[in-house]
């Protein structure tokens, strides 16, 4: 993935995939609201079942993961590392703005500067107007009327990764109502019943009108306060103004073309096992909690060559058996000798067993 896609490209591993670009703040919720009694099945299915793809708001984010303050170099490979684990730090004002399933924009905001990621169809703009640079790429048939993988920024993207997957090892109860800006809202309560996951509990408050999730918290194991939180202080149902997903690049913008990798072209010579799922270069080892995503090596060893030369990779890692790790309170990282890449909300140890299989 080149350089102008690595900004939007930090990752939290959640249950048997990885979220992209995730953030958030706490926020003080509103006090408790009277709604009509449900189940947790029944907020369950309310929240699986919103068909809500049109919206505008404004969402305050923030993480913390634990991972360490990084200094500020001149090395190109540093400060790209740099803007990526940004993104996984402090807290953040976005606004987005969804029309369909193929319209999309999201603006993250910075004092003196903002980075916009855009999709009209299958034409997807990145424009950082810190450094007045634009990247575009094309997406395929197929990804077209879908947003870009890259973009997972509302709480509904969040939830619905965690609610896809809920297993017989998921407790799912229900919190107090609350409300969320301005509505009132049900929260459901999602706890992995199981030791190996580093995932303590996800807090999701689900719109009692539409089903749309209105804040994610995700909470580590033995934590009090979330780890990662996405809410939104306003939000409206109404269709977006269609000039916010028409982008030309300003006057004097570097841009560059960039094209997306084939699905397939990592992915390994061998038979995923009986608990493993091909995802196209990448395999999902398990299910649920405690699942791991594995990344073959590149073929000419490639891959990882930018990452693992610049300065910060030995910051943030710590040599283990077989490697180098990173650990967070939600998120492991294994990169194997090799050149493999393993990571989930799992122990390191579990990621060293899966990658000695």
């Amino acid at each position: 993935m080149s350089r102008p896609w690595l900004k939007w490209v930090p990752a939290v591993a959640v249950p048997a995939v990885i979220v992209v670009g995730v953030l958030a703040a706490p926020l003080q919720a509103g006090a408790a609201v009277d709604l009509p009694e449900k189940t947790p099945k029944q907020v369950l299915e309310l929240a699986a079942g919103s068909g809500v793809d049109t919206f505008s708001g404004t969402l305050e984010q923030s993480s913390d993961l634990g991972l360490p303050e990084l200094p500020s170099t001149g090395d190109a490979a540093t400060s790209e590392v740099s803007d990526a684990l940004e993104l996984l730090t402090g807290s953040h004002t976005v606004r987005v703005y969804q029309n369909g399933a193929d319209k999309s924009r999201v603006q993250v905001r910075y004092p003196m500067s903002e980075r916009n990621l855009i999709q009209n169809g299958s034409d997807v703009w990145l424009y950082d107007s810190a450094d007045n640079t634009a990247a575009h790429t094309t997406l395929p048939d197929a990804a077209a009327g879908r947003t870009s993988p890259e973009e997972t920024y509302t709480p509904s993207d969040l939830a619905d990764t965690f609610l896809a997957d809920v297993t017989p090892n998921t407790i799912v109860s229900l919190g107090e109502n609350t409300q969320i800006a301005g509505r009132g809202a049900y929260e459901l309560v999602l706890t992995p019943n199981t030791a190996d996951t580093l995932v303590g509990s996800v807090a999701i408050a689900v719109d009692s009108d539409t089903g749309l999730p209105l804040r994610v918290q995700v909470f580590a194991s033995d934590a009090a306060e979330p780890a990662i939180e996405v809410t939104f202080t306003a939000v409206s149902f109404e269709a977006p103004d269609a000039d916010l997903f028409a982008f030309t690049p300003p006057a004097g913008a570097t841009v560059t073309e960039e094209t997306l990798p084939e699905r397939g072209d990592a992915t390994p010579d061998k038979t995923p096992k009986a608990d493993q799922t091909d995802h196209g270069g990448a395999t999902v080892v398990g299910t649920g909690w405690d699942a791991v995503i594995a990344v073959p090596a590149s073929a000419d060893g490639s891959g990882l060559a930018e990452l693992t030369t610049s300065p910060l990779y030995t910051q943030l890692t710590e040599a283990v058996d077989g490697g180098r790790a990173l650990r967070s309170t939600l998120l492991s990282v294994l990169i194997t000798d090799d050149g493999r890449v393993f990571a989930g909300s799992v122990s390191v140890e579990r990621l060293q067993a899966v990658a000695a299989e």
